[in-house]
């Protein structure tokens, strides 16, 4: 797992790419537990077992949407942002990996035909004029 922070501010935490190749066996959590998206990798055996459960309700103060990318096939050319709007890195996304986006801005470039992806966010989702901001680049 790699984590990539600002250069701005070096303890704000932009985002976390887990590589498919670096699975380990159980979990990885990819997300501080302060962050309001909560993500984790898990690789079992056969024969784990989970106790049934369900989740509860509870009031959470949601302060800003965060997102994941988990790259199904295909390949992706994923840029971060810095939280002044600046690009700070390119990174090719494969077939199995996936990038949890926390702070800053990113976009993606598809660039492989048919890439299929799987998109995470925190919600309720009010709306395109309400939940993003363009970087002109």
């Amino acid at each position: 797992m790699r984590e990539i922070y600002s250069t701005l501010n070096p303890s704000l935490l932009l985002c976390v790419i887990q590589r498919y190749s670096e699975f380990e066996i159980n979990r990885t959590n990819l997300s501080p537990v302060e962050e309001y998206l909560q993500a984790a990798s898990l690789s079992f055996n056969s024969g784990q077992k989970f106790k049934a459960h369900r989740h509860k309700e509870c009031i959470k103060q949601i302060l800003i949407t965060q997102e994941a990318w988990i790259i199904i096939s295909g390949k992706i050319l994923f840029t971060l942002y810095d939280i002044n709007n600046l690009p700070i890195e390119e990174i090719i996304l494969n077939t199995g990996d996936c990038v949890i986006t926390f702070n800053g801005g990113h976009s993606y470039e598809i660039i492989e035909d048919f890439t299929k992806v799987y998109e995470f966010k925190n919600g309720p989702y009010f709306g395109q004029d309400i939940d993003k901001e363009f970087i002109n680049d």
